[in-house]
Protein backbone atom coordinates (compact mmCIF):
# COMPACT_ATOMS: atom_id res chain seq x y z
CA UNK A 1 0.00 0.00 0.00
CA UNK A 2 1.28 3.50 -0.82
CA UNK A 3 2.72 5.30 2.19
CA UNK A 4 1.17 8.49 3.52
CA UNK A 5 3.44 11.54 3.48
CA UNK A 6 3.81 11.57 7.26
CA UNK A 7 4.77 7.88 7.16
CA UNK A 8 7.57 8.66 4.70
CA UNK A 9 8.98 11.17 7.18
CA UNK A 10 8.53 8.67 10.03
CA UNK A 11 10.46 5.99 8.15
CA UNK A 12 13.17 8.45 7.07
CA UNK A 13 13.94 9.35 10.70
CA UNK A 14 13.87 5.70 11.79
CA UNK A 15 16.41 4.91 9.03
CA UNK A 16 18.58 7.86 10.08
CA UNK A 17 18.70 6.38 13.59
CA UNK A 18 19.24 2.81 12.44
CA UNK A 19 22.13 3.79 10.15
CA UNK A 20 23.80 5.89 12.84
CA UNK A 21 23.37 9.35 11.39
CA UNK A 22 21.18 10.19 14.39
CA UNK A 23 22.21 8.94 17.83
CA UNK A 24 20.73 8.99 21.33
CA UNK A 25 20.16 12.56 22.46
CA UNK A 26 20.64 14.07 19.00
CA UNK A 27 18.23 16.78 17.97
CA UNK A 28 15.72 15.79 15.29
CA UNK A 29 14.73 18.28 12.60
CA UNK A 30 11.82 20.53 13.58
CA UNK A 31 8.33 20.51 12.09
CA UNK A 32 9.29 23.52 9.95
CA UNK A 33 12.57 21.97 8.78
CA UNK A 34 10.95 18.65 7.89
CA UNK A 35 8.10 20.39 6.09
CA UNK A 36 10.60 22.30 3.94
CA UNK A 37 12.81 19.23 3.36
CA UNK A 38 9.95 17.01 2.20
CA UNK A 39 7.79 19.70 0.60
CA UNK A 40 4.81 19.03 2.84
CA UNK A 41 2.64 21.02 5.23
CA UNK A 42 3.64 21.49 8.86
CA UNK A 43 0.52 19.54 9.80
CA UNK A 44 2.04 16.53 8.03
CA UNK A 45 5.49 16.90 9.61
CA UNK A 46 3.90 17.43 13.01
CA UNK A 47 1.93 14.20 12.67
CA UNK A 48 5.13 12.31 11.80
CA UNK A 49 6.88 13.64 14.90
CA UNK A 50 3.86 12.86 17.07
CA UNK A 51 3.84 9.25 15.88
CA UNK A 52 7.58 8.93 16.45
CA UNK A 53 7.01 10.21 19.97
CA UNK A 54 4.08 7.82 20.53
CA UNK A 55 6.34 4.93 19.41
CA UNK A 56 9.05 5.94 21.88
CA UNK A 57 11.59 6.74 19.14
CA UNK A 58 11.95 10.43 20.05
CA UNK A 59 11.30 12.68 23.03
CA UNK A 60 9.55 16.00 22.43
CA UNK A 61 10.46 18.78 24.87
CA UNK A 62 8.21 21.82 24.75
CA UNK A 63 10.11 24.92 23.69
CA UNK A 64 13.29 22.97 22.90
CA UNK A 65 12.46 20.50 20.14
CA UNK A 66 12.62 16.75 19.50
CA UNK A 67 15.48 14.42 20.43
CA UNK A 68 16.32 10.76 19.82
CA UNK A 69 15.12 8.83 22.87
CA UNK A 70 17.42 7.02 25.26
CA UNK A 71 17.84 3.33 24.46
CA UNK A 72 17.56 3.82 20.68
CA UNK A 73 20.78 2.48 19.21
CA UNK A 74 22.30 3.42 15.85
CA UNK A 75 25.59 3.51 14.03
CA UNK A 76 27.88 1.15 15.95
CA UNK A 77 27.08 -2.53 16.25
CA UNK A 78 24.28 -2.41 18.83
CA UNK A 79 23.96 -4.39 21.99
CA UNK A 80 21.14 -6.88 21.92
CA UNK A 81 18.44 -6.68 24.54
CA UNK A 82 19.72 -9.99 25.88
CA UNK A 83 23.04 -8.28 26.70
CA UNK A 84 21.54 -5.47 28.76
CA UNK A 85 18.77 -7.25 30.69
CA UNK A 86 19.34 -9.88 33.33
CA UNK A 87 18.30 -13.30 31.93
CA UNK A 88 15.92 -15.50 33.90
CA UNK A 89 17.08 -18.80 32.38
CA UNK A 90 20.57 -20.34 32.69
CA UNK A 91 22.71 -20.00 29.54
CA UNK A 92 22.91 -23.75 28.99
CA UNK A 93 19.10 -24.03 28.73
CA UNK A 94 18.69 -21.22 26.21
CA UNK A 95 17.48 -22.74 22.97
CA UNK A 96 14.28 -20.77 23.11
CA UNK A 97 12.34 -18.79 20.55
CA UNK A 98 9.23 -16.82 21.44
CA UNK A 99 5.90 -16.38 19.71
CA UNK A 100 3.71 -13.39 20.63
CA UNK A 101 0.19 -13.27 19.20
CA UNK A 102 -2.97 -11.27 20.07
CA UNK A 103 -5.17 -14.38 20.06
CA UNK A 104 -5.76 -17.63 18.22
CA UNK A 105 -8.84 -19.70 17.50
CA UNK A 106 -10.09 -22.67 15.53
CA UNK A 107 -10.70 -20.58 12.42
CA UNK A 108 -7.23 -19.03 12.45
CA UNK A 109 -4.18 -19.48 14.62
CA UNK A 110 -4.22 -23.02 15.96
CA UNK A 111 -2.78 -24.61 12.83
CA UNK A 112 -0.23 -21.81 12.65
CA UNK A 113 0.81 -22.52 16.24
CA UNK A 114 1.05 -26.27 15.71
CA UNK A 115 3.20 -25.81 12.59
CA UNK A 116 5.54 -23.39 14.39
CA UNK A 117 5.90 -25.67 17.41
CA UNK A 118 6.72 -28.69 15.24
CA UNK A 119 9.17 -26.76 13.05
CA UNK A 120 10.91 -25.30 16.09
CA UNK A 121 11.45 -28.80 17.50
CA UNK A 122 12.89 -29.92 14.15
CA UNK A 123 15.48 -27.15 14.52
CA UNK A 124 16.10 -28.27 18.13
CA UNK A 125 14.51 -25.15 19.63
CA UNK A 126 11.71 -24.80 22.17
CA UNK A 127 8.83 -22.48 21.28
CA UNK A 128 7.28 -20.48 24.09
CA UNK A 129 4.02 -18.60 23.53
CA UNK A 130 2.32 -15.52 24.96
CA UNK A 131 -1.11 -14.14 24.07
CA UNK A 132 -1.50 -10.37 24.36
CA UNK A 133 -5.29 -10.20 23.90
CA UNK A 134 -4.74 -7.14 21.71
CA UNK A 135 -3.31 -5.05 24.57
CA UNK A 136 -0.27 -2.93 23.60
CA UNK A 137 1.02 -2.84 27.18
CA UNK A 138 0.73 -6.62 27.39
CA UNK A 139 2.64 -6.90 24.11
CA UNK A 140 5.45 -4.77 25.56
CA UNK A 141 5.52 -6.88 28.74
CA UNK A 142 5.63 -10.07 26.67
CA UNK A 143 8.62 -8.79 24.68
CA UNK A 144 10.42 -7.79 27.88
CA UNK A 145 9.68 -11.15 29.53
CA UNK A 146 10.88 -13.19 26.56
CA UNK A 147 14.09 -11.17 26.28
CA UNK A 148 14.80 -11.74 29.98
CA UNK A 149 14.06 -15.44 29.51
CA UNK A 150 16.87 -15.41 26.97
CA UNK A 151 15.01 -16.18 23.75
CA UNK A 152 17.30 -16.20 20.73
CA UNK A 153 14.66 -14.64 18.51
CA UNK A 154 11.00 -13.66 18.32
CA UNK A 155 8.07 -14.33 16.02
CA UNK A 156 5.36 -11.72 16.49
CA UNK A 157 1.87 -11.06 15.20
CA UNK A 158 1.59 -7.35 16.10
CA UNK A 159 -1.65 -6.11 17.61
CA UNK A 160 -4.12 -3.92 15.74
CA UNK A 161 -3.44 -0.27 16.42
CA UNK A 162 -2.73 3.26 15.28
CA UNK A 163 0.89 3.23 16.49
CA UNK A 164 3.73 0.77 16.15
CA UNK A 165 4.73 -0.74 19.48
CA UNK A 166 7.84 1.08 20.71
CA UNK A 167 9.37 -2.12 22.13
CA UNK A 168 8.87 -3.90 18.81
CA UNK A 169 10.41 -1.00 16.91
CA UNK A 170 13.37 -0.98 19.28
CA UNK A 171 13.98 -4.66 18.55
CA UNK A 172 14.14 -3.88 14.83
CA UNK A 173 16.51 -0.96 15.39
CA UNK A 174 18.56 -3.18 17.71
CA UNK A 175 18.84 -5.82 14.97
CA UNK A 176 17.42 -8.48 17.21
CA UNK A 177 16.32 -11.59 15.22
CA UNK A 178 12.61 -11.16 14.59
CA UNK A 179 9.96 -12.32 12.13
CA UNK A 180 6.47 -10.90 11.81
CA UNK A 181 3.72 -13.34 10.87
CA UNK A 182 0.29 -12.61 9.35
CA UNK A 183 1.15 -8.95 8.80
CA UNK A 184 3.98 -6.49 8.22
CA UNK A 185 4.89 -2.99 9.35
CA UNK A 186 4.76 -0.52 6.46
CA UNK A 187 8.21 0.79 5.61
CA UNK A 188 9.92 -0.89 8.58
CA UNK A 189 12.71 -3.25 7.42
CA UNK A 190 11.82 -6.51 9.13
CA UNK A 191 11.22 -10.03 7.83
CA UNK A 192 7.49 -10.75 7.47
CA UNK A 193 5.50 -13.83 6.43
CA UNK A 194 1.89 -13.24 5.40
CA UNK A 195 -0.95 -13.81 2.95
CA UNK A 196 -1.46 -11.48 -0.01
CA UNK A 197 -4.53 -9.96 1.64
CA UNK A 198 -5.15 -7.46 -1.15
CA UNK A 199 -5.40 -10.17 -3.79
CA UNK A 200 -7.44 -12.38 -1.45
CA UNK A 201 -9.99 -9.61 -0.82
CA UNK A 202 -10.14 -8.93 -4.56
CA UNK A 203 -10.88 -12.63 -5.14
CA UNK A 204 -13.76 -12.55 -2.63
CA UNK A 205 -15.24 -9.33 -4.01
CA UNK A 206 -14.97 -10.41 -7.63
CA UNK A 207 -16.65 -13.70 -6.69
CA UNK A 208 -19.66 -11.72 -5.46
CA UNK A 209 -19.59 -9.50 -8.55
CA UNK A 210 -19.50 -12.58 -10.79
CA UNK A 211 -22.70 -13.74 -9.11
CA UNK A 212 -24.47 -10.55 -10.19
CA UNK A 213 -24.09 -8.42 -7.05
CA UNK A 214 -23.49 -4.74 -7.66
CA UNK A 215 -24.10 -3.42 -4.14
CA UNK A 216 -21.52 -5.04 -1.89
CA UNK A 217 -20.64 -3.89 1.62
CA UNK A 218 -17.32 -4.28 3.44
CA UNK A 219 -17.25 -4.90 7.21
CA UNK A 220 -14.08 -4.66 9.30
CA UNK A 221 -12.46 -3.41 12.50
CA UNK A 222 -10.55 -0.11 12.17
CA UNK A 223 -7.83 -0.72 9.59
CA UNK A 224 -5.28 2.04 10.31
CA UNK A 225 -1.73 0.74 10.87
CA UNK A 226 -2.81 -2.90 10.58
CA UNK A 227 -1.46 -4.12 7.24
CA UNK A 228 -3.78 -7.13 7.12
CA UNK A 229 -6.94 -5.01 7.37
CA UNK A 230 -5.61 -2.17 5.20
CA UNK A 231 -4.78 -4.61 2.40
CA UNK A 232 -8.19 -6.30 2.64
CA UNK A 233 -9.96 -2.97 2.29
CA UNK A 234 -7.70 -2.04 -0.61
CA UNK A 235 -8.42 -5.34 -2.38
CA UNK A 236 -12.16 -4.79 -1.98
CA UNK A 237 -11.92 -1.32 -3.55
CA UNK A 238 -9.59 -2.47 -6.35
CA UNK A 239 -12.06 -5.19 -7.37
CA UNK A 240 -14.62 -2.53 -8.26
CA UNK A 241 -12.04 -0.62 -10.29
CA UNK A 242 -11.04 -3.75 -12.20
CA UNK A 243 -14.65 -4.50 -13.03
CA UNK A 244 -15.33 -0.90 -14.08
CA UNK A 245 -17.89 -0.43 -11.32
CA UNK A 246 -18.50 2.49 -8.97
CA UNK A 247 -17.74 2.05 -5.28
CA UNK A 248 -20.23 3.45 -2.78
CA UNK A 249 -18.22 4.52 0.26
CA UNK A 250 -21.39 4.39 2.37
CA UNK A 251 -21.11 0.61 2.09
CA UNK A 252 -17.76 0.54 3.92
CA UNK A 253 -18.01 -0.05 7.69
CA UNK A 254 -14.61 -0.07 9.39
CA UNK A 255 -15.67 0.90 12.91
CA UNK A 256 -16.53 -2.56 14.27
CA UNK A 257 -14.55 -3.23 17.44
CA UNK A 258 -16.32 -6.11 19.16
CA UNK A 259 -14.14 -8.80 17.59
CA UNK A 260 -10.80 -7.23 18.54
CA UNK A 261 -9.14 -9.42 21.22
CA UNK A 262 -9.04 -6.60 23.77
CA UNK A 263 -12.67 -5.66 23.12
CA UNK A 264 -14.41 -9.02 23.24
CA UNK A 265 -17.11 -8.13 25.73
CA UNK A 266 -20.86 -7.81 25.62
CA UNK A 267 -20.90 -4.03 25.28
CA UNK A 268 -18.63 -3.78 22.24
CA UNK A 269 -20.28 -6.69 20.45
CA UNK A 270 -23.77 -5.37 21.12
CA UNK A 271 -22.72 -1.96 19.80
CA UNK A 272 -21.47 -3.61 16.61
CA UNK A 273 -24.75 -5.45 16.21
CA UNK A 274 -26.64 -2.17 16.54
CA UNK A 275 -24.35 -0.59 13.91
CA UNK A 276 -24.91 -3.46 11.49
CA UNK A 277 -28.67 -3.54 12.07
CA UNK A 278 -28.85 0.20 11.40
CA UNK A 279 -26.91 -0.32 8.17
CA UNK A 280 -29.22 -3.11 7.02
CA UNK A 281 -32.28 -0.95 7.66
CA UNK A 282 -30.69 2.04 5.93
CA UNK A 283 -29.58 0.00 2.89
CA UNK A 284 -32.15 -2.78 2.42
CA UNK A 285 -31.00 -3.40 -1.16
CA UNK A 286 -27.48 -4.45 -0.11
CA UNK A 287 -27.48 -8.25 -0.16
CA UNK A 288 -23.77 -9.09 -0.41
CA UNK A 289 -21.03 -8.60 2.18
CA UNK A 290 -17.27 -9.01 2.38
CA UNK A 291 -16.36 -9.55 6.05
CA UNK A 292 -12.68 -9.06 6.91
CA UNK A 293 -12.93 -11.68 9.67
CA UNK A 294 -14.93 -14.81 10.34
CA UNK A 295 -16.33 -13.50 13.65
CA UNK A 296 -17.70 -10.44 11.85
CA UNK A 297 -19.37 -12.72 9.29
CA UNK A 298 -21.05 -14.75 12.05
CA UNK A 299 -22.12 -11.58 13.86
CA UNK A 300 -23.67 -10.28 10.63
CA UNK A 301 -25.54 -13.56 10.16
CA UNK A 302 -26.87 -13.33 13.72
CA UNK A 303 -28.14 -9.79 13.13
CA UNK A 304 -29.85 -10.80 9.88
CA UNK A 305 -31.54 -13.69 11.67
CA UNK A 306 -32.59 -11.53 14.64
CA UNK A 307 -34.30 -9.13 12.21
CA UNK A 308 -36.47 -11.98 10.97
CA UNK A 309 -34.82 -12.06 7.57
CA UNK A 310 -33.79 -15.21 5.74
CA UNK A 311 -30.06 -15.79 5.36
CA UNK A 312 -30.84 -17.22 1.93
CA UNK A 313 -31.46 -13.64 0.74
CA UNK A 314 -27.88 -12.67 1.51
CA UNK A 315 -24.41 -13.71 0.45
CA UNK A 316 -21.62 -13.39 3.01
CA UNK A 317 -17.95 -14.06 2.24
CA UNK A 318 -15.06 -13.71 4.66
CA UNK A 319 -11.50 -14.58 5.63
CA UNK A 320 -11.08 -17.93 7.39
CA UNK A 321 -14.06 -20.04 8.39
CA UNK A 322 -15.19 -23.05 10.34
CA UNK A 323 -17.20 -25.92 8.88
CA UNK A 324 -20.74 -26.85 9.83
CA UNK A 325 -21.75 -30.17 11.39
CA UNK A 326 -21.65 -31.85 7.97
CA UNK A 327 -18.09 -30.69 7.37
CA UNK A 328 -19.08 -28.03 4.85
CA UNK A 329 -17.76 -24.43 5.05
CA UNK A 330 -20.20 -22.05 6.70
CA UNK A 331 -19.20 -19.22 4.34
CA UNK A 332 -17.32 -18.86 1.09
CA UNK A 333 -13.98 -17.78 2.42
CA UNK A 334 -10.24 -17.30 1.98
CA UNK A 335 -8.29 -20.19 3.44
CA UNK A 336 -4.83 -19.11 4.53
CA UNK A 337 -2.05 -21.69 4.48
CA UNK A 338 -1.28 -21.56 8.19
CA UNK A 339 1.01 -24.59 8.04
CA UNK A 340 3.32 -23.10 5.43
CA UNK A 341 3.13 -19.71 7.10
CA UNK A 342 4.21 -21.13 10.45
CA UNK A 343 6.98 -23.29 9.00
CA UNK A 344 8.43 -20.46 6.94
CA UNK A 345 8.31 -18.02 9.88
CA UNK A 346 10.42 -20.41 11.98
CA UNK A 347 12.80 -21.10 9.06
CA UNK A 348 13.30 -17.37 8.50
CA UNK A 349 14.05 -16.82 12.18
CA UNK A 350 16.53 -19.71 12.35
CA UNK A 351 18.27 -18.39 9.24
CA UNK A 352 18.75 -15.05 11.00
CA UNK A 353 20.17 -16.83 14.04
CA UNK A 354 22.70 -18.48 11.73
CA UNK A 355 23.68 -15.09 10.31
CA UNK A 356 21.96 -15.61 6.95
CA UNK A 357 20.24 -12.66 5.27
CA UNK A 358 16.52 -13.23 4.71
CA UNK A 359 13.99 -11.46 2.45
CA UNK A 360 11.77 -8.89 4.13
CA UNK A 361 8.49 -9.79 2.42
CA UNK A 362 7.43 -13.43 2.14
CA UNK A 363 3.97 -14.02 0.67
CA UNK A 364 2.15 -17.31 1.24
CA UNK A 365 -0.40 -18.41 -1.37
CA UNK A 366 -4.05 -18.63 -0.33
CA UNK A 367 -7.07 -20.35 -1.84
CA UNK A 368 -10.75 -19.47 -1.99
CA UNK A 369 -13.13 -22.10 -0.67
CA UNK A 370 -16.60 -21.70 -2.20
CA UNK A 371 -19.60 -22.69 -0.13
CA UNK A 372 -21.76 -25.32 -1.77
CA UNK A 373 -25.33 -23.98 -1.52
CA UNK A 374 -27.37 -27.11 -0.89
Amino acid sequence: MELHLYEQIYIYIVQEIKEGRLKEGDRVSSEKELAEQFGVSRITSKKALEKLSDSGVIKRIQGKGSYVADGIVGGQEPKHYSEVRTPLVPEEDKRLIGFIIPNFSDEFGLQLLRAMEKRSAEHNYQLIIKRTCGDSDEEKRAIDLFIRLGVKGLIVTPIHGQHYNSELLRLVLDRFPIVLVDRYLKGIPVCSVYTDNKKAAMDLTRHLISKGHKKIAFLSPPEENTSTLEERLLGYTFAFTQEGMNLNKDYVLTNLKGTLPININGTAIERDKETVEHFLKQHPDVKAFVASEFLIATMLAQVINSMGKSLEEFEIVCFDSLNDYLGQPIFTHIEQDEKQMGELAVDMLISQLHGTAVPELNIIEHRMVVKNNR
